[in-house]
């Protein structure tokens, strides 16, 4: 009895680990390789643009910058600089991403525009410290500190937030804290709306019926990574802001839902512009249309954030 009894409990443990491995650990951390271009036809169809904005990006010289975030954890970010004073964008990149492959074409346009940009890696990727993803929820502390690392560096300079995908929910998490005055808006690419959606909707795209998995996955991560999925959500923090927000996704997301970000839309009482692309796939919108991109993104900061003079706009 003892022993059927152990064998149940050390099953029960294998479980609920694997349950934390899979969404919320990377299983390669610090060996991120920037062309690792995701599978799917979707992305397979885009990889040629995808590798040549990659390899454009990869080609400029940045400064590394490194800081230490509320607990204790190492972060790392490339900073390009295009002109003294300019406004500052930072962008906070997806789940299991890299800096360089989410924001390929999102840089490129954030530099034509004229912007400075910094370009953290997450916690738990790149080489930043961490071991645990909390899909925005830890994050969010982290874009806290990227934002008062900038505000003190570059005083008078307006500053941006984006996000892809998990960055999107983070930087809308982060809508909800004490963000610095510097902070003028944010842009959400494929946005989730929580923590808690997401991993059920995909527990239900593979197939695995997310009543059961979900709470395992929830039990795991307190357990494991010693946090509560559920502490908030992006609908819910957006609720709590004032600064203008733009959120665009791909009506042909097949890993967000679409709804999700009008569901944050709905929830933010900010400025706000909500632009989707057809046939666009997961945080695809700007390799499918770059030209639309480009214009939604400039309409935003010219006409709800201000940033944009006139001459940088027709650039």
């Amino acid at each position: 009895m003892f022993w059927s009894v152990a064998v149940v409990i050390l099953l029960l443990c294998g479980a609920l680990y694997i349950c934390y491995r899979v969404p919320f650990c990377n299983p390669l951390p610090h060996k991120e390789d920037i062309y690792d271009i995701p599978g799917g036809e979707q992305y397979q169809h885009k990889r040629d643009v995808m590798v040549s904005l990659i390899r454009e990006m990869d080609a400029i010289p940045y400064e590394e910058v490194n800081i230490i975030s509320y607990d204790g954890t190492p972060l790392f970010a490339r900073y390009y600089h295009v002109a003294d004073g300019a406004p500052l964008q930072i962008q906070l990149h997806g789940w299991h991403g890299s800096a360089i492959r989410d924001f390929c074409g999102g840089n490129k346009l954030a530099r034509e525009m004229g912007m400075n940009t910094l370009v953290p890696d997450q916690r738990a990727h790149g080489r930043s410290g961490g071991r645990t993803i909390t899909f925005g929820l830890r994050e969010r502390y982290d874009c806290l500190a990227w934002c008062r690392y900038a505000a003190e560096r570059f005083p008078g300079a307006p500053i941006v937030l984006a996000g892809v995908s998990m960055g999107a929910s983070t930087v809308l998490m982060a809508a909800g804290l004490d963000l610095p005055t510097p902070v003028k808006g944010i842009i959400a690419d494929s946005p989730y709306s929580s923590p808690v959606d997401i991993i059920k909707s995909v527990c239900r795209s593979v197939h695995l019926p997310a009543g059961l998995m979900f709470p395992l996955i929830a039990l795991a991560g307190r357990l494991f990574g010693r946090f509560d999925i559920g502490e908030t959500t992006a609908a819910q923090e957006v609720k709590k802001s004032k600064i203008p927000i733009l959120i665009i996704h791909g009506e042909d997301d097949r890993f967000v839902p679409c709804d999700m970000s009008r569901e944050i839309a709905d929830s933010c009482p900010a400025p706000k512009m909500r632009v989707t692309f057809p046939g666009a796939g997961h945080g695809l919108s700007f390799i499918a249309d770059p030209d639309g991109y480009a214009r939604a993104v400039r309409r935003f900061l010219s006409e709800k954030v201000g940033l944009l003079p006139e001459d940088r706009e027709r650039q």
